[in-house]
């Protein structure tokens, strides 16, 4: 396993993160996830990534792999929906923070992100001051947000965030000429969300669902050779190789296809041809293709 400096925070992530979103599904039953969370950490994965809407997935981690907790890194996201307190208030952030806490069955989260905070709301800094102070409590390590466009751009100028998480994919490539070296910059880490775009090669028509079908959409229009190789490699390797990128996150319910996504990416960078043909055919089409988020 690969392991990078996850910006200037002094932690180390894996290369290959894990996407806890699978594990809070009703439809995977308790010992299922007790499984594949223990599977996950004896791979060398370090990265555990979650969310207050991600369903049972906090409760779940704190339930199975919390007597691991020296084992991991949790990335977490808050920030909304806590009872009658005001989406990104001060209130409704430190409680979403204290109550993951409980859930994860930890006295610290590593990784705390605003969820898709929009920028009017990072502007006002209700929810930006109650991290800052989660930090100063001890509650959190790293400050950090989730989201795109333009309010990706404030998180990153704002100097207040260490790390980002952002969409980073064939189809999704507007990042990597501005916001990611940006980031990188001042030292943030940074973790690549979707890098096999939801996997729209799957589908012979356009499939239902926002994402979904909008990459879809974006794979019609670009032109990909895919070289040889099949499009879940080439987008493994594509994502997890972008100079300023500290870690990708996938997420999965079967441990054989995350041994399967973890030996692809012993393969290495993609050659210099491939990669210049994927940029390439972004340019052509994607200039003004927003981040999904």
């Amino acid at each position: 396993m690969e392991y990078r400096e996850f910006g200037n925070s002094g932690l180390k992530v894996s290369l290959l993160g894990f996407g806890a979103g699978h594990i809070g599904s009703p439809e995977m039953n308790e010992t299922t996830a007790e499984k594949l969370l223990n599977q996950v950490l004896d791979q060398g994965i370090n990265l555990i990534d979650t969310a207050r809407s991600y369903g049972e997935s906090e409760r779940r981690i704190g339930q199975y792999v919390g007597h691991r907790r020296r084992d991991f890194i949790i990335s977490t996201k808050v920030g909304y929906t806590f009872g009658d307190k005001s989406d990104w208030s001060y209130e409704a952030t430190m409680g979403t923070v204290d109550e993951a806490l409980k859930k994860l069955k930890s006295d610290y989260i590593d990784i705390v992100h605003l969820h898709s905070c929009e920028k009017q709301f990072l502007e006002q800094g209700e929810a930006i001051v109650a991290l800052e102070k989660a930090k100063e409590q001890g509650k959190v390590r790293v400050i950090a947000y989730s989201g795109e466009n333009d309010a990706l751009s404030y998180a990153i100028e704002s100097s207040r965030f260490g790390s980002i998480q952002c969409s980073v994919n064939i189809f999704d490539q507007r990042v990597v000429e501005n916001q990611l070296p940006k980031a990188f910059k001042k030292g943030m880490g940074i973790i690549a969300k979707r890098p096999i775009a939801n996997a729209v090669w799957r589908y012979p028509t356009r499939p239902e669902g926002h994402s979904h079908a909008i990459y879809w959409d974006r794979k019609q229009q670009m032109k990909i050779n895919l070289h040889s190789l099949d499009w879940n490699e080439l987008a493994l390797r594509f994502a997890a190789f972008i100079p300023e990128v500290s870690t990708i996150i996938a997420g999965t319910s079967d441990i054989n296809h995350l041994k399967k996504n973890l030996n692809i990416l012993k393969k290495g960078p993609l050659d210099q041809e491939i990669l210049s043909h994927i940029r390439s055919e972004f340019s052509l089409y994607g200039q003004n293709w927003e981040g999904l988020i």
